[in-house]
Formats: structure tokens, sequence, C-alpha cells
């Protein structure tokens, strides 16, 4: 049987995680992405899944961590995303991290080898006509101002945003080690895949005093009254919080020590390996709105970038989403015109895997009505349905509170506490992904076609 094809606006995570997904149901899809006739501040180039601000897929370890438990739900309903983050794969602890190049070209070669894929290079700047019935807009962080002003409209609600930064990125090569080591920290994962740079505390308050007092580039005036994401504040915002926050969060020294001395540094730099061939190394953590010499004079003064030459400075872009609560069901439809979807970062999710999750449900969801039925929202009990739940339902399960809307992360904390006896609280977060890998595997029974 021949069906119609669907459309998809956007070709980041979340636009060919859906287009895969639809066409493994033997349905058309034809994916629209604006780039490169509309570029973007921040994309480098005009592949399909390009990764912006980090390599980073984040944790892999789907027994004690929340995104890994995605990762692994993901994998279990034929990701496209994930297959291509394991071919890409570089060392990187515990975590999953991929070479930026080769992930994006994986992904875009297997979807233009699919029979049913057609892929349009055009900017969509309204919403579609009624002619397309199955739509899923999935425009990403960066929507185009025409678009968001679409969206808007039909939304009928102001719209949201928040700023999201991006960090430098180092050539291995200028990096001095004789100063510098590798180790993961608490020597996890099989080998030492982060580059760690120690600060004495002299060190360590230099480059606070950078932070704070360096220039930085000026706010537009529609980005004064806009809230950041705590998952990517930038540096300089997180040293004025307090002189001692970063030694608490990405320049923690702890589960690291220097081979060089046997002691414990005062605060820690890493720097995580971003391309396959080891060439080049991203400062985790160090996202930033500081001016670009401003970087290069404060980065340089830590021990072991002296010399450092950078493959990328750090910068600043908005991030735009929608208020999904009141506006998306758990179809991720947009319920005042559902034949539209929305999916990824736009919906009120927040990182790379998160918005390539609700990609994938999306293109379940369209597939199935497609095909003329409706399949429901995997349990809350999945890491997917907790996700759906927060951003359909608003907030944490039980508090129903639509207002101040943010984007969230996965973390076992918007999924359903464990019922029954007892358990210890090492076994918490075990016992909740052996929960969750069952309700999936039964879910995807129940919706099998």
């Amino acid at each position: 049987m021949a069906f119609k094809e669907i459309h998809i606006i956007g070709g980041g995570m979340a636009g060919t995680e859906a287009a895969w997904q639809i066409m493994a149901q033997g349905i058309p899809v034809i994916l629209h992405e604006m780039r490169p006739v509309r570029k973007t501040d921040v994309h480098e180039t005009d592949g399909l899944a390009e990764m912006v601000c980090s390599n980073s897929f984040r944790s892999d370890d789907y027994e004690n961590n929340a995104v890994g438990l995605l990762h692994e739900e993901m994998r279990r309903c034929g990701s496209l995303i994930m297959s291509a983050a394991k071919e890409n794969s570089v060392p990187a602890g515990s975590a999953l991290a991929v070479d930026r190049e080769g992930f994006s070209k994986s992904v875009q070669k297997a979807l233009e080898a699919h029979p049913l894929f057609t892929m349009v290079r055009e900017e969509i700047t309204a919403i579609p006509s009624e002619k397309w019935d199955n739509v899923i807009i999935a425009t990403g962080p960066l929507t185009s101002d025409s678009m968001a002003k679409a969206i808007s409209d039909i939304a009928g609600e102001d719209e949201l945003a928040f700023f999201d930064a991006i960090a430098p990125i180092i050539y291995k090569d200028s990096i001095d080690f004789s100063k510098a080591w590798y180790q993961s920290r608490y020597d996890k994962g099989d080998t030492a895949d982060y580059i760690n740079l120690p600060l004495s505390k002299e060190q360590y308050e230099s480059l606070i005093d950078d932070l704070i007092d360096t220039e930085k580039y000026d706010y537009k005036d529609w980005e004064k009254n806009t809230p950041y994401f705590d998952g990517c504040m930038p540096i300089e915002v997180m040293a004025e919080r307090g002189r001692e926050t970063l030694r608490f969060g990405p320049m923690k020294p702890v589960g690291l020590t220097n081979p060089y001395t046997g002691e414990d540094s005062y605060a820690v730099v890493q720097l995580r390996q971003d391309n396959k061939l080891g060439t080049l190394y991203n400062m985790v953590g160090f996202q930033t709105k500081m001016k670009y010499g401003a970087q290069v004079e404060s980065f340089q003064k830590i021990p072991g970038l002296e010399n450092a030459r950078f493959a990328r400075l750090g910068g600043l872009h908005r991030n735009t989403f929608i208020n999904s609560p009141n506006l998306l069901d758990s179809n991720l439809r947009f319920k005042k015109m559902p034949r539209l979807r929305f999916a990824g970062q736009i919906s009120g999710v927040e990182g790379y895997v998160e918005s390539a999750a609700m990609g994938l449900m999306a293109g379940r969801f369209a597939a199935a009505e497609r095909k003329g039925g409706e399949i429901p929202a995997p349990p809350m009990t999945t890491a997917f349905g907790a996700l759906i739940h927060y951003i359909t339902g608003g907030q944490i399960p039980g508090t129903g509170n639509r207002k101040n809307f943010q984007p969230m992360n996965v973390n076992f904390g918007i999924m359903p506490i464990l019922e029954g006896k007892k358990i210890k609280r090492k076994d918490r977060k075990p016992a909740k992904s052996i929960r969750a890998l069952d309700a999936l595997a039964k879910w995807l029974d129940e919706t099998a076609d």
C-alpha cells in the first residue's frame, strides 16, 4: 500500500530521527532544511544533524543515569541517531561523545540512501497549508525569525526564549603535557579519556577575576530579559554567582590526582575529545559570552594552555521553544491545529539526546496516524514517557504547574517513584531503569503493527 508523504521541517536531531522512524513504517518523508539557503549564527556546515555546542551525548550508563537510560530506550526503538553515534564514537570515559563531522555524515548518508526519503533545501517561512496534512515542526532552538513569528501567531502566546552558549575547542598539539595529564574522574570507563589541567588557589582566583571583569558581548534589546538555561550557563555567569561556584561545578577537582605532584589540585579544567582523530578537544563547561580576545588572553593563563591554539572560540545564541504544556497533547500534536506536531528542542526538552528522542516519538505518532490509527505515549515509567509528560503536562509529576515553563533534560526526578517494598538509595536508579525497559518492551509489543 502506498502512503501519502509526511513533511518534516528541520534537519537537526529531531527531524532526522523522525524521518527515520516514519520511513521504517513504509511511509515516504519530505524533509525541508533551510541550510545553506538560510544560514544560522552558529552552524558551520549544511549537514544534517550537525552538533553545535558540544560533541557529547552525556552519560551512556543506562543503569545509573537517566540520559543513559534514554540512550538505551532509543536503541531498542531502532534509533538512527544512536546508531550513527556508535559508529562515530570517540573516547569519553563513561559518556558517549562523537566525532561531529563523521556523525553528521553518517546520519545524512543513511537518510539519502533510503528510497522513501526526499530532501528539499528551502526555508519554510509560514505554517504550511492544509495540503500538508501531517507535518512535524522540528526547527530546533535556532528557528528562523519568520517561522518563529508564524508559530507565535497561531499559538496565541508570547514566544519564549533562553540563551545557550558554546565552549571553545582547542588543538591538542598546542597543549603542554608537562603540566596536563589524562584521567577520567574517579577513573571511570576503560581508558583515561579526559585531559586535565590543574590550577592552584592563586591561579583559580586569577581566572575567576578574569571571568567576572573581562569584556563580554553586549546584549541586544530582545536579549536583556531572556533567562539562561542552567544546563548551558556561561562560565562567567556561574563565576558571578559565587567565587567557589566553579570549584563545585565544571572545575571540581574531586576524583582526579595530579600525577606530577601526587596531590589533588585546588581546581581542574577538563578537556574532552571532540573529533575521531583526537586532534581537537572541547573545554568542558567553558561555554561563554566573553569577547574573543578576552577568551584567548584568559584561557591561555590556565596551566597547560599557555600556547593553546583555538579551533573555535566560545559564543552565545538564542534558543526558541514553545509553551508546550499549554499547546501540545500527549501525541505531540498542536492542539489548535492537530495536523501539526512539534519535536525536538522547540517542544520544550533540552539536549541533543532529548531532542532526538522527541523526534523519534513524533515520527512514530505521525506514522501511526498516517496509517489510520493512533498509538498512546509510552508509560511515564519510561524515559520517553516521562519527558513527554513533562512537556505536555508541565513540570514534575503531581505538581500540575504550567507557569514559568522551562526546558528540561531527562532525569530520574521526572519519573514516578518506585512502588512496593522499600529500596535502598543506591539501588533506586537501577530499579527505575529495569522498570523503564520492561515497560518500554511491553509498549513496543502493544504498538507494533
